[in-house]
């Protein structure tokens, strides 16, 4: 028997009748009111096997007292007509009967068993490697909300939109700088005012580009930054 024994422990005998005749068989025990036998008696068919269960009732279990508890199967083979099964123990021979002695043992789980129950019927604990690799960052340095979010796509897009109308500006404002460079050069009399055209328009090419410079990388120092 297995503790603890805080609760009924069941222990099964299995009893086989490898004889060609049926066989009667009885259990008894040396301490009748510690364990309940069912079934603890009966007939077994030549051949044919019976389960009997030993149920252990609970008790206060003493590693250091030595199990007394005894067993006793007793067989013999039954007459042609059975009436009655006392009747037949009654008045069997002692030559007639056979009987099996079983010692009762008791043992208590080891300290590592018991660990190695309880850890399986834990579910397995899930690994937090950010520990590994360091402190956890702060929660709005790791991702933005649904509103920030949505923010910064609207400013993005309005930024785009800003950037190609910019870009269709610089785009016609450099076609018209080549178109007056072309009417510099074809001008022979090296006027004052083609010269001073053709200066604004290739002036005006990198201002614009430092302009649009600026506004892209403010805003995004502005967001992720500050």
């Amino acid at each position: 028997f297995s503790g603890p024994f805080t609760d009924v422990v069941t222990t099964n005998l299995k009893l086989r009748n490898p004889s060609d005749r049926k066989v009667c068989f009885k259990v008894k025990t040396t301490a009748p009111r510690r364990y309940c036998v069912r079934p603890n008696s009966g007939i077994i068919d030549p051949g044919s096997s019976v389960i009997v269960s030993v149920m252990l009732q609970p008790f206060d279990y003493d590693p250091n007292e030595k199990s007394k508890h005894k067993f006793m199967v007793q067989t013999t083979y039954a007459p042609p007509n059975i009436s009655d099964m006392e009747a037949v123990w009654k008045e069997a021979k002692p030559d007639e009967l056979m009987d099996s002695k079983l010692r009762c043992v008791f043992e208590m789980p080891n300290e590592n068993d018991k660990l190695n129950d309880i850890d399986a019927s834990k579910p397995a604990p899930v690994l937090n490697t950010s520990k590994q690799d360091g402190p956890m960052p702060k929660p709005h340095s790791v991702s933005l909300n649904d509103t920030e979010t949505r923010k910064l796509m609207e400013e993005c897009k309005r930024l785009q939109a800003e950037i190609m109308k910019l870009t269709d500006e610089n785009r016609h404002l450099r076609d018209e700088g080549l178109r007056l460079r072309k009417v510099a050069h074809s001008d022979k009399s090296g006027s004052p005012t083609a010269l001073a055209l053709r200066d604004n328009g290739s002036n005006s090419l990198p201002s614009l580009l430092v302009v649009i410079a600026a506004i892209f990388i403010g805003f995004f120092l502005g967001k992720f930054i500050l």
